[in-house]
């Protein structure tokens, strides 16, 4: 079974989830770990012999210590590059929370020493007319890292997301900031030291920007010590 299961969300879409989980599980690899990525819902496949394959929900397989097919990590595979509740609607299919959560516990009785699940978008990326993405990791009760991206308002975004995950009832194990775009911020610094300063979780590293980069490489921006400890 594995011992450390994270959820990990965004501040938006586009912020760098795949990048940073699949860093985090190099990271992890690197110190010896065992480890397990799955992306439940992945909009924007493409289709192939073997079936709808998806390039992040690939990226996590690749990134991953432990071999699974490619339908325990990505389940649910939608070609439509749009909303997850959307593109589930275009094709006919119903998404909920408890079929989601259902694979999510498949994934949990690996031995492993390390899972993440990466979310799609956002904290309250809706599934259905009634739930969002953020009904899984509160149904099963796991602690949720956080990506950040460096841009214009990614404070208020970043302290939003922060105050929703703690008002589910759930920890916030902590974050990572990424240049998800290669234009520099402005008065970078000043808001990294604000984020540090007020989001109260660890900060497992700043990803820069790097044309081609890989995780692997990526990975030595992280310090993923603090998911293991307690």
């Amino acid at each position: 079974m594995a011992k450390k299961t994270f959820f990990v969300t965004g501040t938006d879409t586009g912020v760098g989830k795949t990048m940073v989980s699949a860093a985090i599980l190099e990271a992890a690899k690197a110190s010896g770990k065992r480890t397990l990525g799955m992306k439940p819902i992945a909009s924007g496949c493409e289709s192939t012999p073997e079936g709808h394959r998806n390039e992040d929900a690939l990226a996590l397989q690749q990134a991953a210590t432990e071999t699974i097919a490619y339908d325990l990590v990505n389940p649910v595979a939608l070609a439509p590059a749009i909303a997850p509740h959307v593109a589930a609607a275009q094709a006919g299919r119903t998404i909920s929370a408890d079929r989601l959560v259902g694979f999510c516990r498949g994934m949990q009785m690996r031995p492993a020493d390390l899972l993440l699940i990466e979310g799609a978008g956002g904290w309250r990326v809706p599934l259905n007319d009634r739930e969002t993405y953020s009904a899984v990791p509160r149904e099963l009760g796991v602690p949720v890292i956080l990506v950040v991206a460096l841009r214009l308002g990614c404070i208020n975004q970043a302290l939003l997301t922060a105050e929703a995950i703690r008002n589910d009832g759930l920890v916030l194990a902590g974050w990572a900031a990424n240049h998800a775009e290669s234009v520099a911020m402005s008065c970078e610094q000043e808001t990294l030291r604000y984020l540090v300063e007020h989001l109260q979780a660890p900060c497992l590293g700043v990803m820069p920007w790097v044309e081609g980069a890989n995780p692997e490489t990526l990975s030595g921006y992280l310090d993923v010590e603090v998911l293991f400890e307690n």
